[in-house]
Order: C-alpha cells, then sequence, then structure tokens
C-alpha cells in the first residue's frame, strides 16, 4: 500500500478548499471505508478521499499526486460495475461541488456544464426549450456527465441517442502536469499546424497532441486498429481505449480528441467541463408495446422481428426480474399490465406526433409478431403507466438481488455486446457455456442494441466461486471474439475487464493502448491500473472466501432476509438511494441536503456489511458504524425505494441497541425514547409545561439543557389527554345509541398528550358518519423507544399490544390509527419483534391496522361513507405526506380520502421527508441538516401557497416542522374532514 505521511496531507490541506479526509480518526476512517467500494464486487480501502470544491483543489490534488507518487481516482456517483473508482489512491468525488450548469445555448442545440451535473437534473432544466442530453443510463436519475464521459454511457435509447462519445463536442480538462486544455474536433491540418509551429500552451499538451498524431496517422496501425477492434455492426464498444473511433475520425479528415476521453475511464485526464450535444425531447405521443413471451430465445426472435420497425429502443426484461417485483412494496403495484407468467417480456418503444400513429406502428409490429408466431401479450401502455414499465426495466439491477442465499447475480460478462443479427446464436451459445458451469443466470437490458446484461449467480464467498468468477469470463471473452463483439459495451474495462483486452485485442492493440496511456498520464496521476496494468480480476473482492456467515444475535426477526449481515449485502451499488429532490421520492433525505456519499443508504449498508464481516475490512469499528449511521433519519424510504430493500432504518434500531449495550446509554436517549412517561409526569400540570415551553428566554434554557436546538420550538401539551376526554365521552353519549359498524382507534401517545383535539375530532367525525368508536385496552406503540434504538422496549410494548388486541381487531372492526409512524409499526416493525408464537396474531393485526385516511378511502369504495355527509365547497388542499405513510403505504388513500367533500381539490406536495423525523429536527447536531432538508421542497412550496389553500399533514412531526419552518398552520385530515362536515 502507498503510503504518505501525514505531514504530506497537511502540507495538502492548507490550500485546500474542500474536505479531505486522510488519517485513521473515527470520522476520515468512516468516509475511507464508503468510498472502499462502488457498485461492483470489488473493495480496496482508498488512501483519501477529497471532494474538491474548485478547479484549483483540482490542480492541488495533481501537484500532490505527482509528488507523492500517487493516484487519483476520479469519482461521481459511485455506480461503476466494473471497479472503475475502486483502488488505493486518492478517491476524488466531484458530485457535490461540481454540479453547475454554465451554460444552455437552445438555437444550436448544446450545453455547458461541470461534470457533477446529474442527466435527469439536467434533462429538467432543459425541458422548458425542448431538448435534453440523451443517453439515459438506468441509472440516469443519479448518473453524472463526468461519469458518463468515463463509461462512454449508453442506456436504453442508444439505438436512437447513440452514446455519450457521439454527443462530447468539447471538453475542458486537466492534464497530468496541472495544466489546462481544451479539446475539440479539428481538420488534420489545423492539427498537424498546431503541432509543427507549437501553437499550444505546456509541454504535456504539446506531446499529447504529437504522440496522439503518430499513434493514428500510421496507415498500418489504422488497419490493425480496424481488423483488431469489433466490427462495425457491434455498435456498443467501449474496450479499451477508443482507436478505432479516431481512425473512423481521421479517414474523414478530422481529429477528436474528445473521442478518446470518452470512456478512458478517468486514466488520461481530469474532465472540469463538457460542452454536449442536445436532442429535441421525443414527440407527445409515446408508447410501449410489451410483449410477453414463453422463453428467451422467443424474445430475442420477437427483437429481431421488433429492429425492422424502426423503434427508439427495444429492450429485454427477464422471468428472474419479473419474479422479484412480485411481492416488492413499490414494483408490485407496476405489474398490473402483466398477463400470465412470462419467460421474458420485450419493451418496444414507439414514437409518433399523436396516441394515433404510436398505435399503428404497434398494430404493425404485433402483427408481423402474431405472424411468426412470437408473442402471446402485446399491451401498448402509454404515460405514467409506460413510465411505470420502465422503471421495473431499470430497476433489473436491485431487484435480482433480492435473490435468497450468498449465490448472488455478479457484474461479469453483463457489458459484452455483438451485433444484433448475432444475438439470438450468441445467447444461445452463452447459456450452454453457464450451464457447463452449473451457473443460472438473469438476462435483461439492451437487445436492441445486441447487448444483454447477463449476470450469472455465482457464490464469491467461496473459492470455487471466486475461480468460477475468472473462468467464466475467460470463456465468455473466448465466445464474443467468435462472434467479433465487444468485451465491453458501456460499464467499462476497469479491473473487472481489462485483464482480458490483450486476449481480445491482440498484444499489439493493447501495447498501443498502454502507449495512449504513457502519452498522457506518464507518471499515472490518473486511476492507474485500469483498462491497462490491470491486477488480476479476481482480486480484492468485497468477499471473504471459505468463511461461515456471522451469527448474530439479535432483537429484531432478520430470518426473512436471512440475517442482518445478508440485508446489508442486498445493496447492490446501484446509487437509487442517490436522487434529488427534483427526482422526487423520499429515500434518502439527509443525501438530498448533504449530498455527501456517506449520508446514502449505500454508504450505510456498506459500511454495516464491512463491520460484520471484519475479516474483508478490519479497521471498520463501532464508532464508525455510529458515524455513518448517524443522518439516518429511519424515514424508511429505502425499504420501499430501494429495488433491493435495503432496511437501514431496522439495521440502525437494532445496531444502536447493541451500541448501547457495549457503551452506554446517552442520557438524551432515555429522556426521547421515554417520551410517553415524560408527557404523563407533564400532563398532571400540562400549564407548567406549556409556560416554560411556551417563553422563548425559559425554552432555549430548556432545549439547551436537554441537547435540543434553543431555535426549536416545542409542541404544547392539551388541557385534558385524549383517554381523559373518551372515558367522558363514553359516559355522556345517549343511551341506547346504535351504530352500524364499530372501529376501535389506536390513542397514540403523540395524539394522547399533545394532538389530543386531533383525537376528539377523529371519535367524533366517526361517530358522525355511522360507526362505534372504541379505544380499546392497549399500551403506546413504541416508536420513540424504536427512533432511538431501544429495541428491547419497544419488543415488550409490541408484544403487550398484540397480546391485547389480536382477539378483537379483524377486517370488519380494524384498529385505526391518526399518527402514521404509530398505526404503521403494527405493519412494520412489530411483525419481526413478537416471538414466533405471537406471529400470526402480529400479521393478523397488522393487516387489520389502518391509517385513518385508509380506512376512509376503504369505505368509499364500499359505499359506506358517502359525500352528502360534507358540505360542497372549492377547496385546494395542498398534503405533504408522512414518511412512513408514503414508504409503507400509499399517499392515494389520502388523496381520496381528501376528495370527500364535494369540489375538493387535493394536491400531493411532491416533497419526500419533511426533515423532522420524530426527535431528529430537535436534536442540537441534526437541526440545521433537518431545516435544510424542509427547504428542498416542503417549505418553499407551502409558503407559496395562497391562505386559502389548506395545508394537511397527518403526521405530528411534519405538522410542526411546517409551523417552525414556515409559520403556516397544518392541520390533519381528519381535522379537514371534520370541519367539512354538515353539521
Amino acid at each position: 500500500m502507498t503510503r504518505v505521511s501525514t505531514f504530506q496531507f497537511n502540507t495538502l490541506r492548507a490550500r485546500f478548499d474542500g474536505e479531505l479526509y486522510h488519517d485513521d480518526s473515527t470520522l476520515h476512517a468512516a468516509q475511507r471505508a464508503v468510498y472502499a467500494t462502488d457498485a461492483s464486487v470489488y473493495q480496496e480501502m482508498p488512501l483519501a478521499v477529497a471532494l474538491p470544491k474548485s478547479v484549483d483543489d483540482l490542480r492541488s490534488l495533481i501537484e500532490f499526486a505527482r509528488t507523492n507518487k500517487v493516484t487519483l481516482i476520479p469519482r461521481a456517483a459511485g455506480t461503476s460495475l466494473a471497479g472503475q473508482v475502486v483502488g488505493n489512491g486518492v478517491v476524488v468525488d466531484i458530485s457535490k461541488h461540481f454540479r453547475k450548469i454554465i451554460e444552455v445555448n437552445a438555437a444550436e442545440k448544446w450545453a455547458r456544464v461541470q461534470p457533477g451535473v446529474i442527466r435527469d437534473d439536467l434533462n429538467k432544466h432543459l425541458a422548458p426549450y425542448g431538448l435534453l442530453f440523451g443517453p439515459e443510463t438506468s441509472t440516469a436519475s443519479r448518473a453524472m456527465i463526468g461519469g458518463m464521459i468515463g463509461n462512454n454511457s449508453c442506456g436504453l435509447h442508444s439505438i436512437t441517442w447513440g452514446a455519450t462519445r457521439d454527443h462530447l463536442l468539447e471538453v475542458k480538462v486537466l492534464l497530468s502536469d496541472g495544466s489546462e486544455a481544451v479539446f475539440s474536433e479539428q481538420s488534420i491540418a489545423d492539427f498537424t499546424t498546431a503541432i509543427r509551429e507549437k501553437q499550444v500552451k505546456g509541454q504535456r499538451l504539446q506531446s499529447i497532441l504529437a504522440g496522439m498524431f503518430g499513434l493514428i496517422s500510421n496507415p498500418i496501425d489504422q488497419d490493425l486498429i480496424k481488423k483488431q477492434f469489433p466490427k462495425p455492426t457491434v455498435t456498443r464498444r467501449n474496450s479499451g481505449y477508443a482507436l478505432d473511433a479516431l481512425v473512423r475520425n481521421f479517414e474523414k479528415g478530422n481529429i477528436n480528441l474528445c473521442n478518446l476521453i470518452a470512456g478512458s475511464e478517468g486514466t488520461l485526464c481530469f474532465v472540469t467541463e463538457a460542452k454536449i450535444a442536445l436532442v429535441d425531447a421525443p414527440p407527445a405521443a409515446v408508447g410501449v408495446v410489451c410483449v410477453h413471451t414463453n422463453s428467451l430465445a422467443e424474445a430475442l426472435h420477437a427483437n429481431r422481428v421488433a429492429m425492422q420497425h424502426d423503434p427508439k429502443a427495444s429492450e429485454l426484461v427477464d422471468k428472474y426480474i419479473m419474479d422479484f417485483t412480485k411481492n416488492h412494496n413499490v414494483y408490485s403495484q407496476n405489474r398490473f399490465f402483466m398477463q400470465g407468467d412470462p419467460a421474458a417480456m420485450l419493451m418496444v418503444e414507439f414514437w409518433g406526433i399523436a396516441k394515433e400513429e404510436v398505435e399503428q406502428k404497434a398494430a404493425a409490429l404485433v402483427a408481423q409478431l402474431k405472424a411468426e408466431g412470437l408473442g402471446y401479450a402485446y399491451p401498448l401502455l402509454f404515460g405514467d403507466d409506460a413510465a411505470k414499465a420502465w422503471d421495473i426495466r431499470k430497476a433489473g439491477l436491485g431487484l435480482i438481488r433480492n435473490l435468497p442465499g450468498d449465490t448472488q447475480p455478479v457484474n461479469l460478462i453483463e457489458d459484452c455486446a455483438v451485433a444484433v443479427e448475432d444475438l439470438p446464436a450468441y445467447i444461445e451459445e452463452l447459456e450452454v457455456l453457464l450451464e457447463k458451469h452449473g451457473l443460472h443466470a438473469s438476462y435483461y437490458a439492451h437487445a436492441g442494441a445486441g447487448e444483454l446484461h447477463v449476470e450469472p449467480m455465482i457464490n464469491l464467498k467461496t473459492s470455487e466461486g471466486k475461480q468460477q468468477f475468472r473462468d467464466v469470463l475467460a470463456d465468455t471473452a473466448a465466445l464474443v471474439r467468435k462472434y467479433n463483439g465487444a468485451l465491453s459495451g458501456e460499464h467499462g474495462d476497469g479491473r473487472l475487464r481489462g485483464e482480458f483486452i490483450p486476449f481480445m485485442m491482440g498484444e499489439e492493440v493493447y501495447e498501443m493502448f498502454r502507449q495512449v496511456k504513457r502519452i498522457w498520464d506518464p507518471e499515472g496521476v490518473f486511476n492507474a491500473n485500469k483498462i491497462v496494468n490491470t491486477p488480476p480480476m479476481n482480486e480484492f473482492l468485497r468477499y471473504g472466501q471459505d468463511k461461515p456467515n456471522p451469527q448474530i444475535d439479535t432483537v429484531f426477526d432478520f430470518s426473512r432476509q436471512e440475517g442482518m449481515l445478508r440485508l446489508a449485502e442486498k445493496c447492490s451499488g446501484s446509487g437509487d438511494c442517490r436522487k434529488t429532490e427534483l427526482t422526487g421520492g423520499t429515500m434518502c433525505p439527509s443525501y438530498m441536503a448533504t449530498r455527501s456519499e456517506r449520508d446514502t443508504t449505500r454508504a450505510r449498508a456498506n459500511i454495516l456489511r464491512q463491520y460484520l464481516t471484519p475479516e474483508t475490512a478490519p479497521a471498520t469499528s463501532q464508532e464508525m458504524v455510529k458515524e455513518v449511521l448517524d443522518l439516518c433519519l429511519s424515514c424508511k424510504g429505502c425499504k420501499s425505494e430501494c429495488p433491493s430493500s435495503v432496511d437501514i432504518g431496522k439495521m440502525k434500531a437494532e445496531f444502536t441497541q447493541q451500541y448501547y449495550e457495549t457503551h452506554g446509554v446517552p442520557m438524551r436517549s432515555k429522556l426521547i425514547a421515554n417520551f410517553s412517561n415524560q408527557m404523563k409526569l407533564a400532563s398532571i400540570a400540562p400549564w407548567a409545561f406549556n409556560g416554560l415551553f411556551g417563553t422563548p428566554a425559559l425554552r432555549k434554557i430548556a432545549n439547551k439543557m436537554v441537547g435540543f436546538h434553543p431555535d426549536r420550538s416545542m409542541p404544547k401539551l392539551d388541557a385534558e389527554t385524549l383517554k381523559t376526554w373518551w372515558e367522558k365521552h363514553q359516559r355522556r353519549k345517549t343511551a341506547g345509541t346504535t351504530h352500524s359498524r364499530k372501529v376501535y382507534l389506536f390513542c397514540d401517545e403523540f395524539t394522547n398528550y399533545n394532538d389530543a383535539e386531533v383525537g376528539k375530532k377523529a371519535v367524533l367525525l366517526l361517530e358522525k358518519l355511522g360507526y362505534e368508536v372504541i379505544i380499546p385496552d392497549h399500551v403506546e406503540s413504541g416508536r420513540s423507544y424504536l427512533s432511538k434504538g431501544f429495541v428491547k422496549e419497544a419488543q415488550k410494548l409490541a408484544i403487550r399490544n398484540v397480546a391485547l388486541l389480536k382477539d378483537k381487531i379483524t377486517y370488519d372492526a380494524p384498529l385505526i390509527g391518526i399518527e402514521p409512524s404509530a398505526i404503521l409499526s403494527f405493519r412494520d416493525e412489530y411483525v419481526d419483534l413478537v416471538g414466533e408464537n405471537q406471529r400470526a396474531d402480529a400479521q393478523k393485526v397488522a393487516a387489520n391496522a389502518l391509517l385513518f385516511e385508509e380506512f376512509i378511502a376503504r369505505e368509499m369504495d364500499d359505499k359506506r361513507i358517502q359525500k352528502n355527509a360534507f358540505i360542497s365547497k372549492n377547496q385546494l388542499i395542498k398534503v405533504h405526506g408522512h414518511c412512513h405513510q408514503k414508504s409503507l403505504s400509499t399517499m392515494t388513500a389520502s388523496k381520496k380520502a381528501l376528495q370527500l367533500p364535494e369540489n375538493f381539490h387535493v394536491q400531493l406536495i411532491p416533497s419526500g421527508c419533511c426533515g423532522m423525523a420524530g426527535s431528529f429536527g430537535y436534536e442540537e447536531e441534526h437541526f440545521e441538516v433537518s431545516m435544510q432538508i424542509g427547504e428542498l421542497v416542503l417549505f418553499p412550496t407551502v409558503r407559496q401557497q395562497p391562505e386559502d389553500v389548506i395545508i394537511a399533514a397527518a403526521g405530528t412531526s411534519c405538522r410542526h416542522q411546517i409551523k417552525d419552518g414556515t409559520g403556516r398552520i397544518a392541520m390533519h385530515p381528519v381535522e379537514i374532514l371534520y370541519d367539512a362536515l354538515i353539521k
């Protein structure tokens, strides 16, 4: 391992404005650990991690690397599948600060951007111009332009829009001596004149121009390149350096070194700006024909037919992926169009000016498919329906990580590309090859471009699996060479396939690649040992071999996930958790605010995996895990939005419980966890509590004493608890009152003490609608204990509540909850907290534990609640959904319930988490991040609303956050519907 002294790093730090992590302190070590992996199977602790703020910072890093003989590893979203951003160097993460869209020229259809601009975010910015950046990877919601340049990304519309290389007009870069250069297309005459007359600045740039011209202008070398590279009809080609693209351009009289930089994996220079070509946005009508087939081979032959009809995309999804959507919280809802149980599905997209034009194109394809006996169902989807179907295809990598056991899909031969006409034969031979190795695989993705992502299932935790890993790639390389295809179509060589480039293209061409590296980067400053001079492809794997999985005693039952370690290992690294507020969704709120890799679901899963397998990462301590988990808000977004359902909230609670047992419990955590007891005591004299926390000066002192932020207001206590009021209400009820149906109201601890008025209105509303409302005997939900990691205490409450409610709660007498985080505990944590003897009872209660809005929507569907019970009034309601509501339920029910009164119009605020997350937003060290999260979408949206617009939020924490952040008072849906009753 390269050694650099603390003094040398401190010298760098003195002139470095960004963040730099390099030592063994808890914070620094934790940062380095989360950058030890990407989306590949590789893992190696980096020497340091740098998050530069400016080009000057990058220059300082380059000088540091040259002086100390270390390498810089450029990193964007970190979704590389071939280990491109893993290594023992300084990882340089540009994703946090290099995010500027510098210029858009709509007339000439180009944009100038920094490398950290996200593809989908850029296209949202371009939408008003009717333009977009074409290449569309499945990771487009987090893939950045710099990373797309590095890998020459293509995506599912590559048959229409090509690869990133095709859109790269100009790049501004830093060379390995720190000098700046700009590359774009030039005529050969201008290029040679610049060399001859030395019209360029800097010795390094002069050497690059002269060296590259000598390399590609030799006719013998040109012929060798054309002979050894994939045949011309293989459109996806990303192995080695793109000398073939330079030769093709040279033969047209031009030289464009952008062609070489695209796909160079950050090994030649550091891109600081890119000028990219834009394309017109698709027309209004876009439809997808989903061709259901009975076999993979049938789908590939259907693809051959589809390509005759000039589609804009033709993508394959196989049974492995579709099966994993069946029980997924989100993707199960996206299966609505599937008919029967297809073995494979081909998704063929057509565009048109009008819907009728798309329907005609689709009909022509379907007619030919039927004539050739291909497919058995052909639904045509438009709009949101089509988007949901595409989401299944894009989530393929994450979904197949739900396979049980240690035998898992691996990124190995997933990027091999052949000519479209060769694809059926190639896949047929590949299936035989894998069968010879005793392996199954998943097949999906870019059929229309001749590239299927083939993911063989291998157990990399065994020596046998590690050898299989190598043998399968070696055998597949020979098969790809037989078809004169590309070992890498878009994912790159990195440290996975670089070792096989000499075999694929011959030693002479490989020596040319090494020469390219020497010309551009003789000192190895940039991403050394990628593409050329790579280590053996089955070394530095993230798994130890031939060691049993550790047996971990946990309070939560992790058996459905095969243990806590397996749940952490399910993270594919695909980076779905790096979405921004522009993309939408809940996962991951702290990352959306900080844009730090440490605050992603991926980082948290990786640090837990490293901690639980110390033989692969011996430096991972409990303190490092605690550091990385610190900003997890336990929003549960990862449980539903992560394709692999990596439930970090559950693992954080379990880890925290075990951390307490080793290190003791902080006083503030005890106070928060015992919220219900604190409120019970305070409710003896609510006027005193309210007086203390209603006086700003006193509140600030009290907040400071317990570790809350002085500017955070505190919820007031109601003069009377809900339970006390309900008991009185029961005595006041008229004797002989009858109701058609009975419901049980869960009197959660938050409603009981702080939102009793909401609870009262819930009772009165339901009674008015004809229901007998009973608050059954139960204890608190345990949410405050769960939020602070007191899992054993929460378990006692779960066991008690299930025992008390199991004989009462049924479909016809459901348990209704007002506070989402409390009632949804029955559906989420309780099932994994009770013992096996209570599991069936817990599941029964969970199935009939409903949010208030869910109950109203259900009763509306069953025609038991009518609109005529409510006023008719034009009223706009803007709804913010609670995180748990969005992750474990759906906002559809809220929208439906609030539209019960005639002419009530409901719009969902596209916010993720509000940022409060129970006690998180109160805690002094988290207050700033809490407010940053609120400022992403929620606060600005609320501030823009006129006073007559009602703001709705079911979560008590959400309403409090809205009040503190905007001054507006948000209402619970209960209050809105109660106020709308015809009295």
